[in-house]
């Protein structure tokens, strides 16, 4: 039998789940294609989210980023299933093991409805799905675009679940990168009524529901798409959770939404809204917080123990937040919940 006909199982603890993982594919793969719950992210090995400890077992792994699994941790027994496979059966302890309540992973035609300019480097684009064919997500996950070649680009989705019932479509957040290749053609020569398809629902950045503890959503730049489909889910659910939405941009115009965010507060009074800035400069005139917009939170913050945060935005700033909040105030590591956005230059 030639590695790629082979079978393991793979077996998740503390939650006793196993699934089969075959030849080639990687363990997050198999998982995701079986309605298993991994905790993953960027899926390409850069971003850590997917790491978690291999108990038993031999996996091979393929190439990745040192800052998402370092030697050290490698040889300490932790994995990144996002780019191992398994030669053997394997045990994991992965702590965030959920069904998802498994929706299905569709691949979609989508077609441009509009394109927002909301700041000089910010697009917020519309996409209208197919009125055929639901779209089941939950808020704080993403798609990915499959270019023509096959390669892909990852965006969280703007808008919560909802929404789809009375208005079938999805809102993204796009950031130019120059020189990006999908990021040039959304602000060149993207046009309304265009074609694309996409792939999705992925990640396991979203809502745990089963607690009541007060959330802290920690946002920097567009890592703010998904933040705000958490909070039209949580307005529509009804919740009461005391809720503190850290934002961070460079300058003002990176919060490219803030009179939304003002707006929300008369629905949601538990909502507390702190705005950081960066990079201000003089003609900004920027009179709120400065500095980096995890610090703001340690600023505030002298014991996290008791809460859940969910952090999305650049690596370096979810990185410093899980290890600041877990390491000195006392936050359990798994109520840090994360969505790192990695571009294809993080990826490099």
């Amino acid at each position: 039998m030639t590695r790629a006909d082979s079978a393991f199982e793979i077996t998740v603890q503390p939650s006793g789940r196993r699934f089969t993982a075959q030849g080639e594919e990687s363990i997050l793969a198999a998982a995701i294609a079986q309605g298993i719950g991994l905790p993953y992210g960027c899926k390409d090995g850069a971003c850590g989210s997917c790491k978690c400890k291999k108990i038993s077992g031999q996996v091979h792994h393929g190439a990745h980023q040192d800052k998402a699994l370092s030697a050290q941790e490698e040889a300490e027994g932790y994995i990144l299933t996002c780019c191992a496979q398994a030669q053997s059966d394997v045990v994991l302890e992965a702590r965030q093991v959920t069904d998802e309540r498994a929706f299905p992973v569709k691949k979609l035609p989508v077609r441009v409805a509009a394109l927002v300019r909301q700041s000089p480097d910010v697009v917020q684009l519309r996409l209208q799905l197919p009125a055929t064919e639901p779209f089941k997500y939950h808020a704080g996950q993403y798609i990915e675009f499959v270019l023509k070649d096959g390669v892909r680009r990852a965006y969280s989705m703007a808008t919560a679940p909802h929404q789809q019932a009375s208005a079938p479509g999805l809102e993204l957040h796009i950031r130019h990168m120059p020189g990006g290749r999908f990021t040039d053609h959304v602000f060149g020569a993207m046009q309304e009524k265009e074609i694309l398809r996409i792939e999705g629902p992925f990640g396991s950045f979203y809502l745990r529901e089963d607690s009541a503890k007060p959330i802290i959503l920690l946002a920097s730049g567009t890592g703010f798409a998904p933040v705000k489909a958490l909070l039209e889910h949580l307005l529509h659910q009804g919740s009461t959770r005391p809720l503190a939405l850290y934002w961070g941009g460079r300058r003002p115009q990176d919060l490219y939404m803030d009179d939304w965010v003002r707006a929300q507060q008369a629905q949601m009074p538990q909502l507390h809204y702190v705005p950081v800035v960066s990079n201000a400069l003089p003609e900004d005139g920027w009179q709120g917080r400065s500095g980096f917009v995890h610090q703001a939170v340690l600023d505030d913050f002298a014991d996290l123990s008791g809460f859940q945060v969910y952090a999305c935005g650049a690596p370096v700033v979810v990185d410093a937040a899980r290890r600041s909040y877990t390491e000195e105030r006392g936050l359990p590591e798994d109520e840090f919940y994360a969505d790192a956005f990695t571009s294809e230059a993080d990826k490099h």
